[in-house]
């Protein structure tokens, strides 16, 4: 046996080594206090290292006895050793420490300036600014930064904010989670939209406005064997406090992907929100039984609309196949039935948990499936009739700004709003184990969250966002965020050069799709791929 051969092999086993003769040595001074303790725990640890050799589940601690367990270890408490000692404050996983800190100081009141400049290196390619005007407008009230949901088909239109909570269901969310939100909405005078998991009594207890979101489960308004019931839909539609109704064909994080809520977390409370059987696996499809084509689907919005006795209706949606959402809007202008609505997801959205390839690689990103969206409306003649909301890692100020530049006519954030209820970005949503208490159901974690306190800094995030944005605009000479058209920011493209949005981003004239005067390859090849009677695309 060569002797690096054994030299290896005593690295491997010393600590091993080292605990079982600590605990034969020990058990010689076994009458003495501090040698009982060193007994107990060196044959502990000795017990540990027998067992490593002999199992045959991680080749580490074969290797390793004992010692093999510190890289486990470590492993665990690794994500809070990078948030809190290493992660840069740019550093975006997904959001970075700076975007966090904004959130949090505006939650809570507390001064956002920072001093002595920007840490941006504003040379570098990618970085994005707005331009300021000579001519700077007093700064407007942001209680008026509001937009009417709500065309000529819409007998309830809805004036709702330019700023909102973003679908999230209870069931992922905590029952207090909900509670907040709402009572925060409530507050601020502002949306929270349900989620697929419909309405629970917790989104009622505040009377916060409601955006019911109506997905592929159909839950609070479905028959026994999973499909729509218009009844239960109308009942429910019907209360005040629902402004708006949304119909979700896909969702950023894991678009065209279905879910399923396991049997033993159906509690009672999930049950009878969602109206399925307690204890029993409750699945969402991943695609709708009430339609299959594009002319079914907008056949499907109208009835929506007047079950709920002419409240604005519309869907979500996250792109992927161009031709997909351009087939939708060929099946509006051969009905005439025109949604109020489109709420764009992009694919870096997402609360919950997805699957690793869905999240990085499926589905197009917010600002590009935006501007298709609205671009497509544009070039359908349809843009005026049909408001556009977005969501997708919007937190700021600015955010909302980029936004709306590019199309949007409102913006909703969802781990915005987590942020302001105290979430830390521990990304445990999906063990039940949520450190704040917020993406839970066990009881005693969701009393963390304080509801009054927690509504107060969802609200104070809300107006704190919205004042800042009323700063913004008004140094651009803008008094109302929907003057914000895509000239108004720019891009730094390398070599020392900068382009407004409006010379990097494709634009298409009103109508230009319906005569033919698109010079864009993928607007003009998918619209002709694109048919009103069937999502499939014609070749």
């Amino acid at each position: 046996m060569s002797a690096i051969f054994k030299i290896s092999i005593l690295s491997r086993y010393a600590f091993f080594a080292a605990c079982v003769i600590a605990a034969v040595g020990s058990a010689f001074f076994i009458g003495d206090a501090v040698g009982i303790v060193v007994f107990i725990v060196s044959a502990l640890l000795s017990a540990i290292g027998v067992f490593d050799l002999f199992q045959s589940k991680h080749s580490i601690t074969r290797n390793y006895p004992v010692l093999g367990h510190a890289r486990f270890m470590i492993e665990a408490v690794r994500p809070e050793l990078r948030q809190y000692l290493f992660e840069t404050d740019f550093e975006q996983l997904p959001f970075s420490r700076t975007q966090r800190a904004l959130v949090y100081a505006r939650a809570k009141n507390e001064p956002d300036q920072r001093p002595f400049g920007t840490i941006l290196d504003t040379y570098l390619s990618g970085y994005e600014f707005m331009g300021h005007s000579a001519r700077p407008v007093p700064v407007p009230d942001p209680s008026s930064f509001r937009i009417t949901i709500g065309n000529d088909q819409c007998r309830q239109p809805y004036s709702g904010s330019v700023f909102n909570i973003s679908a999230m269901s209870f069931g992922a969310l905590s029952a207090n989670a909900v509670r907040a939100l709402n009572k925060g909405a409530k507050i601020g005078g502002f949306a929270q939209d349900t989620g697929e998991g419909s309405i629970s009594p917790y989104h009622r207890e505040h009377g916060g406005d409601l955006i019911w979101q109506i997905a592929s489960g159909y839950f609070g308004c479905r028959n026994r064997d999973g499909t729509f019931s218009p009844e239960k839909f109308a009942r429910q539609a019907a209360d005040p406090q629902v402004k708006m109704i949304e119909l979700k064909l896909s969702q950023g994080a894991k678009p065209g992907h279905g879910g399923v809520l396991p049997g033993k977390k159906v509690t009672k409370e999930i049950a009878d929100t969602r109206d399925i059987p307690v204890g029993i696996e409750c699945v969402s499809p991943s695609s709708h039984s009430s339609f299959s084509t594009p002319l079914e689907m907008v056949q499907f919005l109208k009835t929506l609309r007047e079950l709920s006795g002419g409240k604005p209706v519309g869907f979500k949606l996250a792109i992927g196949q161009p031709w997909e959402f351009m087939a939708i809007v060929k099946a509006m202008l051969e009905t005439g039935i025109i949604p109020d609505s489109v709420v764009v997801d992009g694919s870096e959205g997402g609360t919950g948990a997805a699957p690793v390839e869905f999240a990085d690689h499926v589905g197009v990103p917010m600002r590009d499936a935006l501007l298709l969206v609205h671009n497509t409306l544009v070039g359908a003649g349809l843009r005026e009739r049909i408001r556009i909301g977005v969501a997708g890692k919007i937190v700021s100020a600015f955010d909302v700004v980029c936004a709306l530049a590019i199309g949007a006519d409102w913006v909703n954030s969802a781990r915005g709003f987590m942020f302001a209820l105290g979430c830390i970005q521990s990304q445990s949503c999906h063990t039940n184990k949520c450190p704040t208490g917020i993406a839970t159901q066990d009881p005693l974690r969701q009393k963390a969250i304080v509801v009054p306190t927690k509504g107060e800094r969802v609200a104070s995030f809300h107006g704190n966002t919205m004042h800042a944005l009323a700063d913004l605009i008004a140094a651009s000479g803008i008094s109302h965020p929907s003057e914000i058209r895509p000239h108004h920011l720019a891009r730094r493209t390398g070599g020392g050069n900068f382009k407004l949005f409006s010379q990097l981003l494709t634009y298409v004239d009103n109508g230009a799709l319906l005569n033919g005067a698109v010079e864009d390859e993928l607007y003009a090849s998918s619209w002709r791929m694109a048919q009103a009677a069937s999502f499939d695309a014609v070749h």
